[in-house]
């Protein structure tokens, strides 16, 4: 495997043509993965804040928070395609 780097680097540059990814491929690409990394990180939280809530109704409003964290990433990365553009 290690010994192929250099000619999946060069397969994924393109030396001498157009690249495999275009510009809104890419963005796509990332929006995607934040998307998905903020429901993976959802999961533990929002399981983890409805049981500190049914243990303890003082903690909703941070549990509220901590749930709504993540999904600051999917919001940057929109925001990162517009400016990028």
């Amino acid at each position: 495997m290690i010994e192929n780097i250099s000619q999946m680097a060069a397969f994924a540059l393109q030396q001498g043509s157009s690249p495999v990814l275009e510009n809104q491929g890419a963005a796509a690409i990332a929006v995607g993965l934040g998307a998905l990394a903020t429901g993976y990180a959802q999961r533990g939280i929002g399981s983890a804040a409805v049981g500190a809530v049914a243990e303890d109704d003082d903690v909703f409003v941070p549990a509220l928070i901590f749930t709504a964290l993540p999904e600051t990433l999917v919001i940057i990365a929109f925001v990162t395609i517009f400016i990028a553009q």
